[in-house]
């Protein structure tokens, strides 16, 4: 079930999307693509809360969460930049700094680590909690959440403050991009061991 709901959320980000796109102008559209915008985002946390519930956590899981989060989040920074609403230095950043950590995380499952969990690659204090911690997890993921709606609010037809509602979502956008690379730096940082490791064998 959990796994369902990782992969079911990228289909609800791509209708929010399609509808972005071919419904340009449309307030009915544009107020779709935000609910369901929300809903993507909400269930990302449903799926962990279903994997602990029912004890189906499990590294397919993991892979499956990753995944979801790299798809979900990096089609709404590509998007943004293609409608013009965002910098392309946002998808840009976000891609460069994905493939770099999911590469490192590939070859950390190889030896059998996961991104985070009891099984995490992360083993120093200062790196865990910046990458791993439910804090920092959560102030990224609110972070985006809040960047997303906002940007989409505002280009809804006739929204009222939609300069204060556009400012709001670049400035979460910033706070995003940013924690996007900083929680990114601790798994370069910590990545020689494992190719030390390989080097060995």
């Amino acid at each position: 079930m959990a796994n369902f709901i990782s992969i079911f959320r990228i289909f609800v980000m791509f209708f929010a999307v399609y509808l972005i796109l071919c419904y340009q102008g449309d307030f009915t559209a544009y107020v779709w693509a935000l609910i369901l915008t929300i809903i993507a985002f909400a269930l990302d946390g449903v799926d962990g809360y279903v994997a602990r519930k029912f004890h189906e956590e499990s590294k397919l899981g993991a892979v499956l969460d990753i995944m979801g989060d790299r798809i979900v989040e990096n089609t709404y920074w590509i998007i943004f930049a293609v409608m013009g609403w965002l910098s392309v230095l946002f998808p840009l950043i976000a891609l460069t700094r994905g493939f770099i950590t999911d590469a490192i995380r590939s070859v950390a499952m190889e030896q059998g680590y996961t991104a985070f969990g009891k099984t995490s690659m992360q083993k120093n204090p200062v790196c865990i909690f910046i990458t791993c911690s439910k804090f920092m997890r959560i102030l990224y993921a609110v972070a985006k959440v809040v960047a997303f709606i906002f940007i989409i609010a505002a280009y809804i037809p006739n929204v009222p403050y939609q300069e204060i509602i556009l400012k709001c979502g670049i400035i979460s956008a910033i706070v995003a991009i940013s924690l996007c690379v900083i929680r990114g730096i601790p798994v370069v940082i910590e990545s020689k061991f494992l190719f030390e490791k390989n080097d060995k064998n």
